[in-house]
């Protein structure tokens, strides 16, 4: 049985949600928390989408509290996930975070529960990511490493770590701090690949909330544990998606390997600056 609270973001994708809640029944976590998005006022027909979803959502048949923030309104990706982050870090001091499209390998649960327990009181660590875009890096040395850029497509952390993150990205005005991100990427390549991006969703023109959660971590010099082998199929790519509508992407559909334990733990805690490089080019497609 899976030890730490499993969150659940859904929204009006019932098939996908399906694959990924029986992932969650086969681990029984003891806590269940269920995010959902309200259907948008211009698609009547997303409604028996988003119920449908919910549906698979409630056919918890293990022993577990479920709690569920559930907006009737569509948020938007932005504010619906960032409040809903909120809610689950106000309820709990750990937690695992699992969307509707990123079916998790079965050990991932155990993996983040480890994780969660080891780097719980390190500041240094600032999140657990489950996906590995690479498939595999430096497996033959340990089971997981350390990088400035963690995946959130299903991704654990602690309330002590949220309490940086802001939606709307106030800092990144500040010229000062944006001196400091360049510090910490340490290479314009890296900071090149950010930058772009960090603007558009400052200045209101992506409707997200991960970027902001990527800064909230950089400013902080705040560490991503990763897995040497990849923990995640994102099966969301494609034309229902809200951003990645490409389904021949370099990230989409990627196969998983399961964990093995114990874990071999890294000699250090310091980002593998090679990994980051090599994770900025395959998600950029070079």
């Amino acid at each position: 049985m899976t030890m730490a609270p499993v969150a659940l973001f859904i929204f009006n994708r019932p098939e996908p949600t399906r694959r990924v809640f029986e992932r969650i029944r086969a681990a029984r976590p003891e806590r269940l928390l269920v995010v959902a998005d309200g259907p948008r006022a211009d698609r009547p027909a997303e409604a028996d989408a988003c119920r449908a979803a919910r549906d698979i959502a409630a056919s918890v048949d293990w022993p577990c509290d479920v709690r569920t923030n559930y907006s009737d309104a569509n948020l938007g990706c932005k504010r619906r996930v960032a409040s809903g982050l909120d809610w689950v870090f106000q309820l709990c001091e750990s937690a695992i975070i699992l969307e509707d499209d990123c079916v998790p390998e079965p050990t991932l649960f155990r993996f983040f529960d480890e994780m969660l327990a080891r780097y719980r009181d390190d500041a240094r660590v600032m999140m657990v990511s489950g996906t590995n875009p690479l498939g595999e890096w430096k497996r033959d040395r340990h089971d997981y490493h350390f990088s400035y850029c963690g995946s959130i497509w299903n991704w654990a952390s602690w309330r002590r770590a949220w309490r940086s993150y802001d939606v709307d990205m106030k800092l990144w005005a500040d010229e000062d701090v944006r001196q400091r991100v360049r510090d910490v990427f340490a290479e314009p390549e890296l900071y090149e690949g950010r930058v772009a991006a960090y603007d558009a969703v400052a200045r209101g023109k992506v409707d997200t909330w991960d970027m902001q959660w990527s800064f909230a971590r950089i400013i902080q010099s705040g560490l991503s544990v990763v897995p040497a082998v990849n923990l995640v199929r994102n099966v969301g790519f494609g034309p229902g998606a809200t951003h990645t509508h490409k389904a021949n992407a370099p990230a989409a559909d990627l196969p998983t390997t399961p964990m093995t334990f114990p874990l071999r733990e890294p000699r250090c805690v310091a980002v593998d600056r090679e990994y980051d490089r090599q994770f900025t080019r395959k998600l950029s497609g070079k």
